[in-house]
């Protein structure tokens, strides 16, 4: 259905007055939806410092900040919700205090357990999840529990300039705004223009849609051997293939270790080998075709050394802004959102949506 029970009720002159900008862009029912959803963030690193922030001011009725980790010197220098001087606390917790000075008319809460050792009742309790510098085992078990519970999820992160989100709403049910096509009187003209639809912009109805989204474990398993997988393969960017955790697992634990003193771009060139001859299954598992490994060749060679460099987040603003078109239509259930990746190139300045999965 796409009323919430939970949004039925009034808002308050307060929240029209601090909501007001957002309520005349997507209008009052949608606002109701957004304060009534409670929504689990994971990570509070760069790109999830922004996504609360968003979260945040955009009035839902609850956030939840689950890290584990303790703040590194970095971290104030990668998200603006952590005072200097909190090295060595919980990230969430020093992310506290000014994540709830943002609007205090949302429930801010902090998590500090391994998102790993909690059950999957924990999850029943959020409209949404989002996640944020997780392992692929995590995001495809998170997503798997959320599918099964009807549970919005979401997932992304950062590599160098090079970031990627991911959405699955399960039966997403939402509402479109068209405008009225007219219908042109028989017998006043005659004509090709007279035959065509004529709109009229000043007359809107809001239409009901309905669209269907895939698990992260499926779009993540694409069987490119297919023949209508490789004329695809021609058309879809070659950050899909650096969702296969080929940075945080390969770069940094493997080349890392072998190479300490060795730089980001020399990480990069030797990444190319590695692949395609000290590791063929990697790439074989996923059964891509030569015209894939050309890709990310393509890729390393030019970018290598930003996302190799993945840890500095460069394209964290960029890449936290491709969420808006996700969650916000999402959790207001107004107007359609991304399906399902967005991938962000920041050494191009541009993004890309692509759906990918079974079809």
């Amino acid at each position: 259905m796409v009323e919430k029970e939970e949004a039925g009720g009034g808002i308050s002159e307060e929240e029209a007055a601090q909501y007001d900008r957002q309520i005349r862009l997507w209008g009052l029912e949608a606002q109701k939806r957004l304060r009534a959803s409670r929504v689990l963030l994971v990570g509070l690193k760069g790109l999830g410092a922004e996504i609360a922030k968003n979260l945040i001011l955009a009035g839902v009725k609850g956030l939840t900040m689950l890290d584990h980790e303790q703040v590194t010197p970095e971290d104030p220098g990668a998200q603006f919700l952590i005072r200097t001087g909190s090295v060595g606390r919980n990230r969430a917790e020093a992310s506290l205090e000014r994540a709830q000075n943002l609007n205090p008319m949302v429930d801010v809460k902090v998590d500090t357990e391994d998102i790993e050792k909690k059950p999957e009742s924990f999850f029943t309790q959020f409209d949404a999840v989002c996640l944020t510098c997780c392992s692929r085992d995590v995001i495809v078990k998170v997503d798997q529990i959320c599918h099964k519970n009807s549970i919005k999820f979401f997932t992304g992160d950062v590599f160098g300039y090079h970031g990627y989100t991911f959405a699955n709403l399960g039966e997403h049910e939402f509402v479109e705004e068209k405008t009225k096509v007219a219908k042109v009187s028989q017998g006043v003209e005659d004509g090709p223009d007279t035959k065509r639809a004529k709109l009229d912009s000043s007359e809107t109805t809001m239409v009901k849609k309905k669209v269907v989204f895939c698990p992260v474990k499926e779009a993540l398993e694409v069987d490119w051997s297919s023949e209508k997988a490789k004329a695809a393969l021609k058309r879809t960017t070659s950050d899909y293939f650096l969702l296969q955790e080929l940075f945080p697992r390969i770069v940094e634990r493997v080349y890392a270790q072998r190479h300490p003193r060795s730089t980001e771009r020399t990480h990069a060139k030797m990444l190319i080998p590695f692949l395609t001859k000290e590791k063929p299954g990697f790439l074989g598992e996923m059964a891509v075709s030569r015209s894939g490994v050309g890709k990310l060749q393509v890729l390393l060679l030019r970018d290598g050394p930003s996302v190799c460099g993945g840890w500095r987040d460069f394209g964290t603003g960029n890449c936290e802004g491709s969420w808006l078109p996700s969650w916000t239509p999402a959790l207001s259930q107004r107007d359609p959102p991304h399906n399902n990746f967005f991938f962000f190139d920041g050494m191009k300045g541009n993004g890309i949506v692509e759906c990918l999965g079974p079809k």
